[in-house]
């Protein structure tokens, strides 16, 4: 495959080259519904991702509540590959968060909200 990069992108943008890097991180997210216990899934992914292949056991790949949402908390799931295995950890990562919320039983996440009637005034009469 050859690409062409204009002279314009070279001196006036930023170039990302992963290959240079001894590893790279896998970003990827998952939503929780807010009854599931988010330690048990932690504790559930951290193993889960160590027996994917080509997931480094150095740096320990990370998962982390990222935020809450009003569907319940958002895990950051992030192992760590060599830069040539990063699709199959990508795809594996993901396989693994469906498969493992399905297979334990996991609600699946949906938004809660609350909505309550302010007392109307009654009229003057």
């Amino acid at each position: 495959m050859l690409t062409y990069v204009g002279n314009n992108k070279i001196f006036s943008d930023n170039i990302q080259n992963f290959s240079a890097n001894p590893y790279r991180r896998v970003d990827l997210v998952a939503q929780l519904n807010y009854s599931t216990d988010p330690q048990a899934v932690i504790r559930f992914l951290k193993e889960g991702l160590s027996k994917i292949p080509y997931v480094l056991p150095t740096p320990v790949p990370e998962v982390e509540i990222v935020q809450f949402t009003p569907a319940g908390p958002v895990l950051a799931v992030r192992p760590y590959c060599h830069t040539d295995h990063y699709w199959q950890v990508y795809f594996a990562s993901n396989r693994l968060i469906h498969e493992a919320f399905g297979n334990a039983g996991y609600p699946v996440s949906q938004p809660h909200f609350a909505f309550r009637n302010a007392p109307q005034a009654q009229e003057a009469g």
